[in-house]
């Protein structure tokens, strides 16, 4: 019995029964060396199948030489691939679950870089990201990339897949000849629909013969592009049933935008709601007779379970769960479902470190692409008392590490509640799901026996009566204001707004000189509180690094619809008191052009310096003191939490006085 029945009720798709209807769905992971599936590939997906999912559809193998549009990108069509093909599927078929390879060229959505050959595409239609002019290729070029395809899926079969899926859908030369924005060819793959899906007809015609009845075909279809003359949903139901009615397909798989203009829509953040694109799914359902996978932001088993119930789908695309916790499905299965770990959607080491060339990480689990085994916390040494100051991130995950080898850990934290910054953090609009680790690790560290107190004040007198066998600082960051609002009260950090130490009204300026989340959330959470905001920034954008996470284009509606208005380029040059007001002077640093502007408040989002007065004091003394996070160097959540798993990595504590 399970609490969640539909989740694991079997399913047969095409020749293969499903142990449960969780699909791990194909996303980059530049894991690939030399054109080919890598051990860290093995150990990825290994980890995913002994964690229950029922089908693993891999990253995308690209079926022809023309279509290189990344380095680390699997070369499906040479026959040297099918040796680590077989590694893989031996890997994964040993722990239960079914794995297809999806094949794909990218079109013009891809680039010339590395291949120093001209971008494939229907028609000359640059990309707006990659901007390139592709060429236009004739039929037998088409006939050549069918043969790709076939030839491609020849190797998977020969490399022990089940199957593979189709892209037609979010980064492909097939979503291009379906879409009238890409295809403006006047012969018999262009204008009317059946012309459009004419290539994919007949590519599917193409793989079904080399795979046999033995084999799983599926394809990957966009529901949605959100660009001008772009896939809508009505087209892709059509194209979906010209799919259904080939006979040859025995799923549907479903995604909305385009991995470059709307991006954000395939892989959205966390402020896009669990489910979003399940009208997708539903109405592909309604229009065929094979199974559809719906997709879309799951976080939680009950979501899940609840989408298959109400018959929006007949299997469930989980990625990001799945890469925050490989164990999602088992945990779900066995009634731990509590204890699985929650995907924030923060994209910040998924989507945002693979779209700098990086491998695939994960913020809350960093195991997630590490290179080889990762070593583990090592049984040993238990009973030693172990002192961690800072009931943040990097503090609650090293309390973790600590008792997870059987010592006795304390932790104290200075405030009132647990968590740190993620605390304040959360409070901004749309990013509540940041508390979720915090949730999570106290709810390990009582499991394990932490013993915590909170609203105690740590000094080094204190520790050392304590005389702990280890102390970790992990006392994070402050404030650092700027030279020029020395002495204006009226001048505040957005964590004092956000911690409620001050409210401020009337007319704000936000200074943001970190281009993250820190200023453009402040700077909603101040709007929504009636506040009329202004935010400035030395860059030549607002909250740049948004862009890498796919919050900009959220960002930028919200702040449109809040009337927060922006100033790039532009530095503060000085500040005055103006009664109770603060006169600000920006300089437009490009032209250095000057204007004094007065604000109620200023709000500043700049770089913090190390809380580490502890450290400081304990460093040069007898405790074997190690400092982490924030109290080292002030970063993302992603160290915080590394850092603090890593701190005790191995049985053999550091010498005195050490960083992680």
């Amino acid at each position: 019995m399970t609490e969640y029945p539909h989740l694991f009720t079997r399913l047969r798709v095409g020749p293969l029964t499903l142990r449960n209807r969780v699909i791990f769905c194909a996303h980059l992971t530049n894991y690939a060396q030399s054109g080919r599936p890598t051990d860290r590939h093995i150990d990825y997906y290994r980890a995913r199948a002994a964690g229950g999912a029922g089908m693993i559809v891999t990253e995308e193998h690209t079926v022809h030489r023309s279509d290189h549009p990344y380095e680390k990108m699997i070369h499906g069509y040479e026959p040297s691939v099918i040796p680590a093909y077989r590694a893989l599927t031996d890997a994964v078929h040993a722990e239960g679950a079914k794995i297809l390879a999806q094949l794909n060229h990218n079109g013009n959505q891809s680039s010339g870089m590395y291949s120093r050959s001209p971008v494939w595409a229907p028609s000359a239609v640059p990309d707006p990201m990659f901007r390139e002019v592709p060429k236009a290729i004739d039929e037998m070029e088409i006939r050549e990339l069918i043969d790709g395809y076939a030839r491609t899926a020849t190797h998977c079969r020969a490399g022990g897949f089940d199957g593979v899926e189709i892209q037609a859908s979010q980064a492909s030369i097939m979503r291009a000849f379906l879409a009238r924005a890409t295809n403006r060819r006047a012969d018999e793959y262009g204008g009317a629909l059946h012309n459009r899906a004419r290539f994919l007809i007949e590519t599917i015609a193409a793989v079904r013969q080399v795979l046999g009845p033995e084999l799983a075909l599926g394809v990957r279809l966009s529901g949605g592009d959100f660009v001008p003359e772009g896939i809508d949903r009505d087209e892709a139901v059509a194209v979906a049933r010209l799919v259904a009615a080939t006979g040859n397909v025995d799923y549907i798989n479903t995604s909305l935008g385009v991995a470059t203009e709307t991006l954000h829509m395939v892989e959205p953040s966390m402020a896009t709601a669990p489910g979003y694109a399940l009208p997708v799914s539903r109405a592909i359902c309604d229009a065929v007779d094979i199974p559809v996978v719906g997709v879309g932001r799951f976080d939680h088993p009950a979501a899940a379970d609840r989408a298959l119930a109400e018959g929006l789908c007949d299997l469930v695309g989980v990625v990001r769960g799945q890469i925050a916790d490989p164990d999602f499905v088992r945990k779900a299965r066995s009634g731990g479902s509590r204890r699985i770990r929650t995907c924030l959607a923060c994209n910040q080491e998924c989507s945002g470190r693979v779209g700098f060339g990086l491998p695939l990480g994960c913020v809350v689990d960093p195991r997630v692409g590490a290179a080889g085994p990762v070593d583990l916390p090592a049984p040993g040494l238990p009973g030693r008392s172990v002192v961690v100051v800072g009931g943040g991130a990097a503090g609650l995950h090293a309390a973790i590490a600590a008792a997870e080898l059987g010592n006795q850990v304390t932790l104290y934290e200075r405030s009132d509640v647990l968590g740190g910054q993620l605390v304040a953090a959360a409070r901004q609009p749309t990013r509540a799901q940041l508390m979720a680790p915090v949730t999570e690790a106290v709810s390990e560290c009582r499991r394990l026996g932490v013993e915590i107190h909170t609203g105690t004040a740590v000094s080094a007198d204190m520790v050392t009566g304590w005389s702990p066998d280890v102390v970790v600082i992990a006392t994070g960051a402050k404030p650092n204001p700027p030279a020029w609002a020395v002495g204006l009260q009226a001048v505040v950090d957005v964590r004092d707004v956000l911690e409620h130490r001050v409210t401020p009204s009337g007319r704000v300026l936000v200074v943001d000189e970190l281009g993250f989340h820190q200023g453009p959330g402040t700077a909603e959470y101040l709007a929504d509180a009636g506040c009329s905001v202004t935010i400035c920034t030395s860059a030549m954008v607002v909250a740049q690094d948004l862009g890498i996470t796919l919050d900009m284009e959220g960002w930028r509606a919200r702040a449109d619809r809040k009337n927060i208005s922006a100033r790039t380029d532009t530095v503060v040059a000085g500040a005055a008191q103006r009664g109770n007001r603060t006169e600000v002077t920006l300089m437009h640093h490009p032209t250095g052009t000057e204007e004094a502007v007065v604000y109620d408040h200023v709000v500043t989002a700049l770089h913090p310096e190390p809380e580490d007065g502890l450290w400081k004091a304990l460093s040069s003394s007898e405790f074997n003191a190690i400092r982490i996070g924030d109290a080292v160097a002030p970063r993302r959540l992603d160290a915080a939490i590394r850092e603090g798993l890593a701190t005790f990595r191995t049985a053999t504590f550091r010498k005195v006085g050490t960083d992680v």
